[in-house]
């Protein structure tokens, strides 16, 4: 199993960007393991809910709320996914969780990091 670290989260005013970051730790066997990586949110008194999601670094998937405005991308080298969020608005307030599944099943979650969006 891998521990994740979210970290880029913050108060920004709508229309401004942010950048998270998610850093995965573990053995070589564990990282390697890993088959699809994706970001999620959850507001308060609300599900958590997709945000974003890449399988194997090809397949990408994007939640409608954030086509054309977020970017999920992959740097193998530092075993790190990232999150661009561009055009931000009060609605994407939440707490952003990382979620890694290994190629088993097997699902790993970041601790969450808190982005606020004020209008």
């Amino acid at each position: 199993q891998v521990q994740l670290v979210e970290s880029g989260g913050g108060l920004v005013q709508a229309g401004g960007s942010l950048r998270l970051s998610c850093a995965a730790y573990g053995s070589i066997f564990s990282i390697n393991s890993i088959n699809a990586t994706g970001w999620h949110r959850q507001a308060p008194g609300k599900q958590r809910e997709l945000v974003a999601a890449t399988k194997s670094g090809a397949s990408i998937i994007y939640a409608d709320f954030v086509k054309g405005r977020f970017t999920i991308s992959r740097d193998n080298a530092k075993n790190t996914v990232y999150l661009q969020m561009n055009s931000l608005k009060p609605v994407d307030t939440a707490v952003y969780y990382c979620n890694a599944i290994a190629r088993w099943g097997s699902s790993s979650w970041g601790q969450g990091i808190q982005v606020t969006v004020s209008s």
